[in-house]
């Protein structure tokens, strides 16, 4: 295979080809954080992608085990025991440009949804008390550069980058039983922060064998305080400001490839997220706010979100291929540790992806792939939280489910 084939190769991105595996990771992951997009080799490259899945969770063997909130809105007998869709589909966005400035330096600002998540159970499920429906979205705008430099048969990178993170989401819920309200019972949680985070890394490239390895660690993002309201209106007439600090996880993400053989590349990550300091999300009143720390169950102390996550990691290999000159694909395996420890359904999940590559010119690279996966079956209950108990409010049960997932990019090079 003569080098040509090789570099064309390591420009195509089969790591990017093989995102759509990682596309439904464990804690509030979407898209999460990529720069592969700063690799690539010409002066100027813009890119636009999406991906879009559809999780397919269903509960069952649904309990109400505090019914004094009340039990599901359709009337004294409650709502669904078994088949609640639990899950919604949803998208994920990625812009990006890159500039090459001299020989040494490349640059890239790019936007994206790192985060998110989006539970729907709705109101005619025995654990309304529990969840309604939730929500949470996010938005990332980043710069990132880095500067090169040949050592040996290669080239190093020295990375480092700037974001800027917005997120906000709700949470609606059965508080208090609608004969005992001035209106349906349910209660809703709204909140929105903001905050700035950092990267940096290395990587090292040989593009002859198209040998690139890369090493990457994204900041935590203090939100500071997070701000919002709890609405009682549908319970006692109540809007409550309240206020909470939270931050969003650093991470640490390791990416080898290496061409194998002619025409032939492999590629592999390991990627660790700090979902674990996502544990009681406490909202105070703001009355407090500025004279003392919101805690849980602490003074001024209103609602909390109960996560409880262990920390995250996904680890993910595959094989590519360049068919000819306009054609290659790539095919990959996924495995995601699940980030709950017993309050949610973010089970480990398995996913098999695949993804083709079409350059019909030497300015423009469209790329298109799916996956589908297996998310592990559970149960949810009762957990201490090092204080008292959470989830104290409803058990249920969920086999192995499915999760497929469709995405698509264009790539435009000057």
């Amino acid at each position: 295979m003569n080098n040509f084939r090789l570099k064309a190769l390591l420009g195509a991105g089969c790591f990017s080809l093989a995102l759509i595996g990682t596309a439904h990771a464990g804690g509030l992951e979407r898209g999460g954080y990529n720069i592969d997009l700063l690799f690539d080799p010409s002066q100027v490259t813009g890119e636009v992608s999406g991906t879009y899945v559809m999780p397919d969770r269903t509960l069952n063997n649904v309990v109400d085990i505090d019914p004094s909130d009340g039990i599901g809105t359709t009337g004294f007998g409650g709502g669904k025991t078994d088949g609640v869709h639990e899950t919604e589909d949803y998208f994920s966005p990625r812009l990006g440009i890159k500039v090459g400035i001299g020989q040494h330096v490349d640059c890239m600002a790019d936007y994206s949804e790192p985060w998110g998540a989006h539970t729907n159970p709705g109101s005619d499920w025995m654990g309304v008390n529990n969840n309604i429906e939730t929500k949470i979205d996010s938005e990332n705008y980043a710069a990132t550069c880095s500067y090169k430099m040949d050592v040996g048969k290669g080239q190093l990178r020295f990375i480092g980058g700037v974001f800027y993170q917005e997120v906000s989401g709700f949470k609606l819920r059965q508080v208090a039983p609608a004969f005992a309200s001035i209106g349906n019972g349910t209660g809703l949680l709204e909140l929105a922060g903001d905050g700035v985070g950092w990267r940096i890394g290395t990587a090292y490239e040989i593009p002859d064998i198209a040998l690139r390895a890369s090493l990457v660690y994204n900041s935590a993002v203090d939100l500071g305080d997070i701000t919002g309201q709890v609405d009682l209106s549908q319970v006692n007439g109540q809007v409550i400001p309240v206020f909470g600090n939270q931050s969003m996880p650093q991470s640490v993400e390791f990416k080898l490839q290496s061409g194998i053989a002619p025409g032939w590349l492999a590629f592999g990550s390991i990627k660790w997220v700090d979902w674990s300091q996502l544990q009681l999300v406490s909202f105070c009143s703001r009355q407090i706010q500025g004279i003392l720390p919101c805690t849980y169950e602490g003074p001024g102390f209103v609602t909390s979100l109960d996560l409880l996550y262990r920390d995250g990691w996904t680890v993910s290999g595959g094989i590519g291929h360049k068919f000819n000159e306009q054609w290659s694909g790539a095919v990959t395996l996924t495995w995601d540790r699940g980030t709950t420890t017993g309050l949610g359904t973010q089970t480990d999940t398995w996913t098999v992806g695949g993804g083709a590559s079409f350059t019909p010119s030497q300015n423009v690279e469209l790329r298109f792939g799916g996956a589908i996966g297996l998310m592990t079956s559970g149960e949810v209950g009762p957990e201490f939280n090092g204080t008292d108990i959470s989830g104290n409010d409803v058990t249920y049960t969920f086999g192995n489910d499915l999760v497929t997932a469709l995405a698509a990019s264009v790539k435009v090079k000057w």
